[in-house]
């Protein structure tokens, strides 16, 4: 492992703590979630997996928003991380995605953008000082930063550093609402309504899209190799399955700098393990009490609006106008958009089946 390494592993882990301080928003614990990350470090570091797991905005906003309680999203991950784990135990991913199909998981990855970006405009909403400078921030900082592989870090910490000195400074700001004795190994309850499986099954097809777009893009774009998709997928379950049975937030494939390390599984494996101290440690609590949970609008903004919906659309609709995958993709897009990503997904599915069955 070299000093490059180490400087990227770090980088990441800045990254990375803007979305615990969102995780913790929707009533996560930090400390449990720790184990997650050990988890990931563990399973990288012995299978190989250059593509590392942390905190990922669409799955945190996704259950965020489908969990009415803290309850109900704890069990949403779980379940979502046994649903996942059976298919990757089984090596079915590869004939999952080939029986979605590219259109609709690209898709379904544009209907959460919008999602993300409704997320955003509710925060300002809701706080517009705060929102508007994270927001402003964001977009500035994104389109200001030369390096395209930079834009996401830079856009994420400018965002929330500057919007929260303004909360400080504006004397608004509000502390994360996180229950003290939740913030230790703790068994909780769960609960299976029929909320709670349909969330997990939104979020299953979430990273169904997401293991497919973070994975290849870690590993083939920064890392220039290959990433097995079910091995992730067990790696990441796992992990979701043991951080929400005590009442720790998800950790799923991101897109992560570490691909581009000279040693990538190693840079991957230290990050994890760099943001497994700082959550055991409480670190994370601390130091969201001094930080808005709007300050993270403006880079929900800048992912779901200019990067998640732009790129995944083009691909979903690369057959142009009138083809038949532009209506099915248009409409899984806006069921995923309105409903979830599994009711997007179904749409989509049956849409094509419909369109096959007619011959149009």
């Amino acid at each position: 492992m070299s000093m490059q390494d180490f400087i990227v592993a770090i980088g990441v882990v800045v990254n990375a703590i803007p979305g615990g301080l969102y995780a913790l928003t929707f009533g996560f614990a930090s400390v449990p979630t720790a184990a997650g990350f050990i988890i990931g470090a563990i399973g990288c570091g012995a299978l190989g997996i250059v593509a590392p797991i942390s905190f990922q905005a669409e799955t945190l906003t996704l259950v965020g928003t489908m969990g009415r309680t803290v309850q109900e999203r704890i069990s949403m991950v779980f379940l979502e991380g046994a649903i996942l784990l059976i298919v990757g135990l089984a090596g079915m991913f590869k004939a999952l995605v080939a029986f979605i199909g590219p259109v609709i998981t690209n898709a379904m990855m544009a209907g959460v953008g919008i999602i993300l970006a409704k997320v955003a405009v509710e925060m300002t909403v809701r706080n517009p000082r705060v929102g508007s400078v994270s927001i402003i921030t964001a977009v500035m900082s994104y389109y200001l930063t030369p390096n395209p592989a930079d834009k996401l870090i830079y856009a994420i910490i400018s965002c929330v550093a500057v919007s929260s000195l303004v909360s400080v400074w504006l004397k608004r700001h509000r502390q994360v609402a996180v229950a003290p004795v939740r913030e230790r190994f703790v068994l909780q309850k769960l609960s299976f309504t029929k909320n709670v499986i349909r969330g997990a099954l939104g979020l299953s097809a979430l990273n169904v899209g997401a293991n497919i777009a973070f994975g290849n893009i870690t590993a083939q774009t920064l890392a220039k190799t290959e990433v097995n998709l079910d091995h992730l997928t067990i790696i990441s379950s796992i992990a979701d399955i043991v951080s929400s049975l005590f009442g720790g937030a998800p950790v799923q494939a991101i897109i992560s700098a570490t691909g581009a390390a000279p040693h990538p599984v190693a840079a991957g494996v230290l990050m994890m393990v760099i943001m497994a101290v700082i959550l055991a440690a409480g670190l994370l609590v601390k130091i969201g009490r001094y930080v808005p949970n709007e300050s993270i609008a403006g880079f929900l903004l800048v992912l779901g609006a200019v990067v998640t919906v732009p790129v995944n659309a083009s691909l979903a609709f690369a057959g142009g106008v009138g083809s038949v995958d532009t209506i099915i993709g248009g409409v899984a897009m806006t069921v995923t958009a309105i409903a979830d990503p599994f009711m997007g997904m179904v749409a989509g599915l049956l849409v094509k089946a419909l369109i096959s069955m007619f011959g149009l």
